[in-house]
């Protein structure tokens, strides 16, 4: 009851500081009032911390008298997982996102401190008001996480099997919440200028910074998001194309866009309408993914459960982007610039390729993720867009993008000038064509990794040329230390995790094998040249847990791939093993078993002798170069921290 009560007013004085920091920073914006945003950023994040105290006090404390308490945690959680519960659910995802939102908006309102008075700073600060006011006035309304359970229980449900049974669910949402909410500072600055009229101010360069932590932390997430799903869900992939793995896509898709194009608005002046139009965009697409997510209108793994906040959220997606767009539409004439795009081929045009390429296949993603939810609206007849749809986008534009990441940095701004061209690429060309020919000469024949390799090593050589640039013009000046802060080092930083994660996804989907082998115990099998032998059963039993375990080698690696069933829930939840190296992974899932066997929740086989198990047995090369890539990047993104130099996007 008290802790019900303390959150509750936390969110209510939240809720009342973002409302007064709006109204003051709107009339600050006039003329007419002091800024009064630290105190009021520092009110509204005092009350998020308080809500999110009194949340974590019941989970850790099991205080099952909060309904989404005894819905999300009981007595033998972990305590890591007891943690973790409060963005387990829709209500309590509602708390992080706020309080990461919170967060952001002190360390906005303080980096542009000597800035408050400023007319942009103050729409801006303003705009991001509203958008923690609005997800605060959520809780405070339909998705209250502090409603009492009516019923008086000694024990909850726990949390879902899916999220209990990897510590990847204490860091992939708060980085894929933090990637979201991080897109709010540039859609806050472009409504800013465009509500104040000083589009022709370098407000959008100046947000890149910010744009690329969101986007570096919505990359990290979406990376260990992929991982998380490959080691718990038992089948053997990374992506599936589904719904809620979309909705993260789409706003990425549309960052990475938007960081781009803005390179060429710092050198050229270009671009000004349409980099208004991907921060308003961007933001609005994390709306439309909040509303996937959390409206209970998708069937996914991923998402929440139904809820009514489905109108709310797409309501405030509509009003986000109409809003946004009208703006520009207003200011259009303003936003005109004299110049143009001298040539398709200079580095300007290529990064117009590069827009098309993602904002095309964002349109791709967006349309085969709402086309069955607008069908079934229609028609009232469930249909799926399946992996087929999105593949024969995805892989085409991939090769595309590493051509362009291979050329782009070589070419020079205003102009194609070949022999310049030839004269930077040609090391890289022909280190290309031994890659190529030593392929060949190893026996891989499969035309995409061909391809991709080719595309890699000179997206590689690029990056590699312009970060050795960068360290020499360094050195020059005296100071070494500078070229970890050059955004073309990040930049190029990025490129390289780029590189090694799609090398990576090609090489393990195009070579990957799975099948099903049946072993009885101390039998072994030989599949794509490992050894897999089995030992027999074994059963585990904790206070959290149930689980029957299959003692199997791989090449003597002891594995244990087993069936889970957490206690609380019903459902059995199948764990994989995994032996994995920098070459090549081995996943093992305990499939089935035959009659009279350990079973615990295991399928059951008529056809199986008996005391014999069925193991899923899938082989994938270099697939942990995705996560080494993922972790490149982020690092590459984390780089952009470091002091901006002015117009320092040209190395050449």
């Amino acid at each position: 009851m008290i802790l019900s009560w303390i959150g509750r007013i936390g969110l209510d004085i939240a809720f009342v500081g973002a409302v007064a920091g709006a109204i003051n920073q709107l009339r600050c914006a006039r003329g007419q009032r002091r800024s009064f945003a630290m105190p009021a950023a520092l009110v509204s994040l005092a009350g998020i911390v308080v809500a999110v105290g009194a949340m974590q006090t019941a989970l850790i404390s099991h205080n099952f008298s909060l309904a989404y308490v005894a819905e999300n945690n009981a007595t033998f959680t972990p305590l890591l997982y007891s943690i973790t519960g409060m963005w387990s659910a829709l209500e309590g995802s509602l708390l992080l996102w706020s309080l990461i939102l919170g967060l952001l908006v002190v360390a906005v309102v303080f980096y542009y401190r000597r800035q408050r008075t400023d007319m942009v700073v103050a729409y801006a600060t303003m705009v991001l008001f509203i958008v923690a006011g609005f997800f605060l006035l959520l809780m405070v309304g339909p998705a209250d996480p502090f409603l009492l359970n009516p019923v008086h229980v000694l024990q909850g449900a726990g949390p879902n099997a899916l999220l209990q049974d990897n510590p990847l669910v204490a860091i992939h949402p708060p980085l894929l919440y933090s990637g979201f909410v991080g897109f709010t500072v540039p859609f806050a600055f472009a409504m800013a200028m465009l509500l104040s009229g000083r589009v022709h101010e370098q407000w959008p360069i100046e947000q890149r910074r910010w744009t690329v932590l969101a986007w570096g932390s919505l990359s990290v997430g979406i990376v260990l998001g992929s991982w998380w799903s490959y080691q718990v869900l038992g089948w053997g992939g990374f992506w599936g194309w589904d719904p809620v793995e979309n909705a993260a896509l789409l706003p990425w898709l549309t960052a990475t866009a938007y960081i781009h194009s803005v390179v060429v608005q710092d050198r050229r002046g270009l671009f000004r309408v349409w980099n208004l139009s991907l921060a308003v965009g961007t933001f609005s697409l994390t709306v439309l993914g909040t509303f996937f997510t959390r409206s209970g209108v998708l069937q996914s793994v991923h998402a929440f459960s139904s809820s009514t906040l489905g109108p709310v959220l797409i309501g405030f997606f509509g009003l986000s982007l109409i809003s946004g767009l009208g703006l520009i539409a207003w200011r259009g004439d303003e936003l005109r610039t004299a110049v143009g795009v001298d040539s398709p081929f200079s580095r300007e045009g290529l990064f117009v390729m590069n827009n098309i390429l993602f904002v095309g296949f964002a349109l791709v993603v967006l349309l085969g993720t709402a086309f069955p939810l607008l069908y079934q609206a229609i028609n009232g007849v469930q249909v799926t867009v399946g992996t087929p749809y999105f593949a024969a986008v995805a892989a085409p534009g991939s090769i595309a993008l590493l051509a362009l990441m291979g050329i782009a940095p070589l070419v020079s701004w205003r102009r194609f000038d070949a022999p310049t061209l030839w004269r930077r690429a040609r090391v890289t060309a022909w280190v290309c064509v031994a890659s190529v020919v030593l392929l060949e000469l190893a026996g891989i024949r499969h035309y995409a990794v061909l391809a991709v390799v080719f595309l890699a090593v000179a997206a590689a050589g690029a990056a590699l040329r312009t970060l050795t640039n960068n360290v020499t013009a360094a050195r020059r000046r005296g100071d070494v230390w500078s070229v970890l802060r050059s955004p073309s080092t990040a930049g190029m930083v990025v490129h390289l995790g780029v590189v090694i994660l799609a090398v990576g996804i090609v090489v393990s989907t195009s070579y990957t094998s799975r099948t099903e082998v049946t072993l009885s115990p101390h039998q072994r099998t030989v599949v794509d040249g490992h050894t897999i032998s089995f030992s027999g059963f074994a059963q585990r039993t904790t206070a959290l847990e149930k689980q029957t375990l299959v003692r199997v080698t791989v090449d003597g690696t002891p594995l244990q791939p087993a069936i889970t069933t957490f206690n609380g829930r019903s459902q059995a939840v199948g764990t994989p093993a995994i032996s994995s190296n920098v070459l090549r992974d081995v996943y093992i899932t305990f499939d089935a078993v035959g009659q009279g066997g350990s079973t615990s929740g295991a399928q059951v086989q008529t056809n199986v002798p008996v005391g014999a198990v069925v193991l899923g047995v899938t082989v994938e090369p270099l697939l942990s170069w995705l996560w080494i890539g993922g972790l490149i990047i982020g690092l590459g993104s984390a780089l952009t921290l470091g002091r901006r130099r002015s117009s320092d996007e040209a190395t050449t």
